[in-house]
């Protein structure tokens, strides 16, 4: 299973960028993915999550300027990220959980992407 985040990119403060997650490989179907960030001499933090039922969560400080969305039919998630402030500064790391088929029972494992910079000046 392959992983691969894209849109990321350097904006001034206010801005906007969507980030892209494109998951391809054998497996059954998308289960939960999320976004998760980390900032220099920081530890990797969860951002946004979106469920197989499509339920979804933010990080506090994201609520109501970033938008996560998933779409099952391109095996895609997505996040939409304005009024952008500098401390959103980091690298954003696209997670997957896939089903796949254990020959008679199915599993879920978790794959990540390599990361996509997102840079966002005062």
């Amino acid at each position: 299973v392959q992983v691969v985040e894209s849109g990321g990119g350097s904006v001034q403060a206010g801005g906007s960028l969507r980030l892209s997650c494109a998951v391809s490989g054998s497996f059954l179907s998308l289960h939960e993915m999320g976004w998760y960030r980390q900032a220099p001499g920081k530890e990797r933090e969860l951002v946004a999550v979106v469920t197989s039922t499509l339920s979804t969560t933010y990080k506090d400080s994201v609520k109501g300027r970033f938008t996560i969305s998933k779409d099952n039919a391109k095996n895609a998630v997505y996040m939409e990220m304005n009024s952008l402030k500098p401390e959103d500064t980091a690298v954003y790391y696209c997670n997957a959980e896939v089903k796949h088929d254990g020959g008679g029972y199915d599993y879920i494992a978790g794959y990540w992407g390599q990361g996509t910079q997102v840079t966002v000046s005062s």
